[in-house]
């Protein structure tokens, strides 16, 4: 004997809501609930991976420059952040040295150009209360007189440092072999950034070098 409706009714109303009591429990002729995507939780955040071609200069940029002996920095806006480079605004920045590693190839991008040199020290002068560098100091080095000049003259073209006072400096040292001069070039400022050649010479040595001085143009 089948039961009468009432009870038929209330006995599927109740079914209806033990069901709907269970996680996954679909209805008797009802549309299929919409599926909530799986993801993943969002790993990058706080990540110190730097996907950029530029340096940094934290303890893995820097570790990274010492193992792979390049640096590219970026200082296309005329100057160089801190935290464009992964160091907090009161950091004075790293002092990198690989003379007992190897030369580093380094690549300052400039407002017009870029600057490069191969180097084995690079320093960066700031304060701890300014947010960027106030200049990157570099040092190429020379095995020979010949190769030094060279050097000097590749900057004169690259850079636009004044030839007259380089051509000044290569005829007196040309001149004297044994010459010893501490000798400041005229600035050259064409790629945008003001590159300055202080020459550190001594014809009684084997190796000759130019500080690089690098700053924003003022």
């Amino acid at each position: 004997m089948r039961p009468p409706k009432a009870a038929r009714t209330a006995a599927a109303a109740l079914a209806a809501a033990a069901c709907l009591a269970l996680a996954g429990c679909q209805l008797p002729g009802s549309a299929t609930p919409a599926q909530t995507p799986h993801t993943s939780p969002h790993t990058s955040q706080g990540s110190t991976v730097n996907t950029s071609d530029f340096s940094t200069l934290d303890t893995a940029g820097v570790d990274k420059i010492r193992t792979e002996l390049r640096a590219r920095l970026d200082l296309s806006s005329g100057k160089l952040l801190k935290s464009a480079v992964g160091v907090s605004d009161t950091s004075y920045g790293p002092e990198i040295n690989t003379q007992n590693e190897g030369k580093i190839n380094l690549t300052i991008v400039a407002p017009a150009g870029e600057i490069s040199g191969e180097t084995d020290r690079i320093r960066f002068n700031t304060t701890n209360i300014q947010p960027d560098f106030s200049e990157i100091t570099y040092f190429l080095t020379a095995d020979s007189p010949e190769e030094f000049f060279a050097l000097i003259r590749d900057g004169v073209g690259k850079y636009g440092i004044d030839g007259d006072s380089a051509e000044g400096w290569i005829s007196s040292a040309s001149a004297d072999p044994q010459m010893k001069s501490d000798f400041s070039l005229t600035s050259g400022t064409s790629t945008g950034l003001d590159v300055n050649y202080d020459l550190r010479y001594d014809g009684s040595k084997d190796v000759q070098v130019i500080i690089v001085h690098v700053r924003p143009v003022e």
